[in-house]
């Protein structure tokens, strides 16, 4: 029955649009002067994707809907989103508080450069700009420096330009058009080794490095010295388990159906040991040849216990829980959104949120981005899990 199964996936990593921005801001405010704020841009692993849900229910959807369905809305006005699709959540890790005001001018879905061949615009890190007033992130962030003291910008980008979703659509795929006892890895796929060969590898980290010196660039046309602010580059957090910790059997089919995490244990072992790190580290090396102001924020193992069908956490529903807000359900349900295809999203569910944090682990990122902030000398280091909430309702996490 599984042969006329067609798995689309579209997984956007993408960060999105201005959250509070408040337009009496003083035309004196700019570099060094006015009332912090910090800026996001990238993709969805930082615009927010996913933020309106908190853990996952195969029941009804109210078990998971901590935003409601203006959990995306960015404009003034709170009725749409200024860029369709950024989705860019009221759930974002920058709206840090504290008295430190947040823009997110990032968008699911965005590569390094600027994509207009799609149905949705998608922003890069780039100064693109067109006669429909669209403009690239950086000529947003260039914009928005200039009137405003923005000290530190938080980013995330390059997953991808590495093709994230379609290896992602190519595990599920393999996982659910063959029979367990004759298993086709995604792994070794062409499409999939394509991405990591040490040709492209270089040629990604030589991207990420031109985004970031979009970046830099940006903030110098808007006047600052490299002395007035701190880019934040943020790695990305493993979504599932190796495959010994799934709670389902990847025989048959309820690995997908049940938990949304259709991997076979091979591939799942190699997405954690290969495809993530050589990602990541593409990040790293490209902030290391970014100069002294750009700092790493570790995030690889950020949500480890809490991970996309792992064994340590279930279903609302697996754990005798009818909501989000039962007590301690931070801890027992997952962080990462479900898998969904275009033949199972259903509802208020967006195929482009699959496989990424939802309301918990943004909330648990949030946590670490403000203590990256660090009061406004921000720093970088490794981002732990914790155990229970803090008084703002966020996970405790732990930054090292």
């Amino acid at each position: 029955m599984f042969r006329n199964i067609r798995v689309v996936l579209a997984l956007a990593l993408g960060v999105g649009g201005i959250v509070s921005v408040d337009p009496t801001s003083a035309a004196a405010d700019g570099p060094g002067f006015g009332a912090p704020w910090v800026v996001s841009v990238g993709d969805s692993y930082i615009s927010g994707e996913a933020g309106r849900w908190a853990g996952n229910s195969n029941q009804s959807s109210s078990y998971t809907d901590a935003l409601g369905p203006t959990a995306y809305f960015d404009n003034a006005s709170n009725t749409a989103e200024v860029i369709e699709r950024c989705h860019r959540s009221k759930a974002a890790e920058i709206i840090i508080g504290g008295g430190v005001n947040s823009a997110n001018l990032a968008c699911s879905g965005a590569k390094t450069a600027t994509d207009v061949s799609g149905q949705y615009f998608k922003p890069g890190l780039d100064f693109y700009s067109d006669a429909n007033g669209r403009k690239g992130q950086a000529r947003m962030l260039q914009e928005f420096a200039a009137t405003h003291n923005v000290t530190m910008i938080q980013l995330s980008i390059g997953g991808n330009d590495f093709n994230f979703a379609s290896i992602v659509q190519q595990c599920v795929q393999d996982f659910l058009l063959s029979p367990s006892w004759w298993k086709d890895y995604c792994y070794d796929d062409s499409s999939v080794t394509a991405n990591f060969t040490t040709a492209n590898i270089n040629a990604k980290v030589a991207l990420i490095t031109g985004a970031i010196g979009n970046v830099k660039a940006a903030m110098a046309n808007a006047g600052y010295d490299q002395t007035h602010y701190t880019i934040v580059v943020q790695t990305y957090p493993s979504p599932i388990p190796n495959g010994s910790a799934f709670r389902y059997s990847q025989s048959g089919y309820t690995r997908q159906s049940t938990g949304g995490c259709g991997f076979w244990n091979s591939d799942a072992d190699w997405a954690n040991s290969t495809a993530l790190v050589k990602i990541n580290n593409a990040v790293k090396s490209a902030s290391a040849a970014s100069g002294n102001n750009v700092k790493v924020l570790d995030l690889a193992a950020a949500f480890n216990g809490r991970r996309l069908c792992e064994n340590t956490v279930g279903l609302l529903e697996e754990k005798g829980l009818t909501t989000w807000t039962n007590p301690g359900a931070v801890n027992v349900t997952e962080w990462i959104e479900q898998i969904r295809t275009v033949s199972t999203v259903l509802g208020p569910y967006f195929v482009q949120e699959s496989l990424h944090p939802n309301y918990w682990g943004e909330k648990a990122i949030r946590n670490c981005v403000r203590q990256s902030y660090n009061n406004g000398a921000p720093k970088g280091g490794i981002c732990r899990i914790g155990s229970g909430l803090n008084a703002l309702g966020e996970p405790n996490m732990t930054l090292g």
